[in-house]
């Protein structure tokens, strides 16, 4: 069946130029590049401009993402996005793209995500020095140093490979691998593979880490489009880049991470596939040094049929996405899925983990 792309006029916006909004950062321009190339094809008579600003977490280089929330009294998931949403309360721009992961699982008043693109390779990668090209993790030296910004990662492979030490790398993507090519202080550093392969550097990944080895961030791979929740017009035009899949996958994992209250200041870890029908769901907390973990895996059908939805709901969010081109009844059962999850592991015993991680990492 032949694909109906809407035309830009019936949304309403006509020949204006619509503004997106996005980071300085090289791959945050790649990424809203991309995007707006998609919405060219969608809309090829209308005009896009890119205004690039940059946000608190692009400018704290020296000091981990876990610890800079409390020394500017903000949440640790608006580092990257306070001073977008800003400009797009104020009108200053249309629509920001994110990685979905570092936007929160509840967004302020007024704000939703309007598409969520087709997500790239969730897997985190590991990139190594060149002296040790060739190698993994298991076989590089006793006391061989890791790089890695996240505690997520540090948690889980802490404890696969205790004869490893990890130590924090923080920057863009150009900085660390800077950092671990022109000095010896880094054995390897463990990296997103979606944000390698955006920037054309696939070639540098020595290591995919399967699930096995390391789940992923909420929202890894994915890429967002936020917009104002009232700009119907705006709003309308983004949806056309929903990939219900990732959608899906996506509306689970946010409403694993709202229901436990976790964010980047304690290891909690996703892992979900969507096939014939059924939506598995892997979730898993930690404590910082690993030593003490949960991990549950549940599943449910979002096997529905997409049915006309207009009316006083037609804009309902899930976990602050709105996806009126995706099954409602698909995104209630993913919702549902993520939160039974929590259930489960916040009723073994994961608030305690959690909140010993943060308390230990406020500490540091």
């Amino acid at each position: 069946m032949a694909e109906v792309r809407p035309a830009a006029g019936e949304n309403g916006i006509g020949n204006r130029a619509i503004r997106v909004g996005t980071r300085r950062s090289q791959l945050a321009r790649i990424q809203t590049d991309c995007v707006v190339e998609m919405l060219r094809d969608f809309y090829p008579e209308l005009c896009f401009e890119i205004v690039a600003m940059s946000t608190t977490g692009d400018k704290i280089l020296d000091t981990a993402l876990s610890k800079v929330k409390d020394l500017f009294q903000i949440g640790e998931k608006s580092l990257f996005t306070k001073e977008l949403e800003n400009a797009l309360e104020r009108n200053e721009v249309d629509l920001v793209v994110h990685s979905l992961k570092d936007l929160p699982t509840s967004l302020p008043p007024g704000f939703t995500i309007g598409a969520i693109c087709k997500r790239e390779n969730p897997l985190d990668a590991v990139v190594f020095h060149p002296k040790n090209c060739g190698k993994t993790l298991s076989l590089l030296p006793e006391k061989s140093v890791i790089g890695t910004s996240s505690l997520r990662r540090a948690a889980q492979l802490k404890k696969k490979f205790p004869q490893l030490e990890f130590r924090d790398i923080r920057g863009n993507l150009n900085t660390r691998l800077k950092k671990l090519d022109e000095k010896e202080d880094f054995s390897a550093i463990i990296l997103a593979a979606a944000g390698l392969k955006r920037m054309g550097w696939e070639n540098r990944i020595g290591q995919l880490l399967s699930p096995e080895d390391c789940l992923y961030a909420v929202g890894q791979g994915a890429l967002a489009v936020e917009v104002r929740a009232k700009d119907q017009e705006t709003l309308n035009m983004v949806s056309v880049l929903h990939d219900g899949e990732t959608v899906l996958c996506c509306i689970a994992e946010r409403a694993f991470m709202k229901h436990l209250e976790g964010g980047c200041s304690v290891p909690v870890a996703v892992n979900t596939m969507l096939k014939d029908g059924q939506l598995y769901l892997t979730g898993a907390v930690y404590s910082l040094d690993g030593s003490d973990s949960l991990k549950e895996t549940m599943q449910t059908s979002v096997n529905y049929p997409q049915q006309n939805e207009d009316g006083p709901n037609d804009d309902v969010q899930h976990v602050g996405i709105t996806a009126k081109n995706v099954p409602g009844q698909a995104q209630e059962a993913a919702e549902n899925l993520g939160i039974e999850l929590a259930s489960l592991l916040l009723s073994k015993g994961a608030k305690h983990i959690l909140r010993v991680a943060r308390q230990l990492n406020d500490a540091c």
